[in-house]
């Protein structure tokens, strides 16, 4: 009594895929466009770390995550050992060097 009827219309069905392909369309781009701007990028520096970890030699001179510079004085699986200073030696993982240094940087 109080309530009306509704109907749906129908709505042309070939219409309906070609939108729905369209539409789909600017999701797929922005998928391809944040893969070559963020992912590819990382993936590359990830590579180029991995093979410097794996580079890295007893007698080089190296900076950490956390801001110490220091030669290696031993080397393990994932455990090194630096010399930041005479007689002072720390052990870090291999994963927190960072940059390795030119020989002669540090005295």
């Amino acid at each position: 009594m109080f309530i009306s009827n509704a109907f749906a219309q129908a709505a042309p069905a070939a219409a309906s895929t070609e939108s729905g392909l369209m539409q789909m369309l600017p999701l797929v781009a922005m998928f391809v466009v944040l893969y070559f701007v963020m992912i590819r990028p990382q993936m590359k520096r990830q590579k180029e770390h991995k093979a410097m970890i794996e580079a890295i030699a007893k007698g080089d001179e190296v900076v950490t995550s956390g801001g110490l510079l220091g030669k290696i004085s031993k080397l393990g699986d994932s455990v090194l050992t630096l010399e930041v200073a005479a007689g002072v030696e720390l052990q870090v993982q291999r994963s927190s060097v960072v940059q390795v240094l030119p020989k002669g940087t540090v005295k």
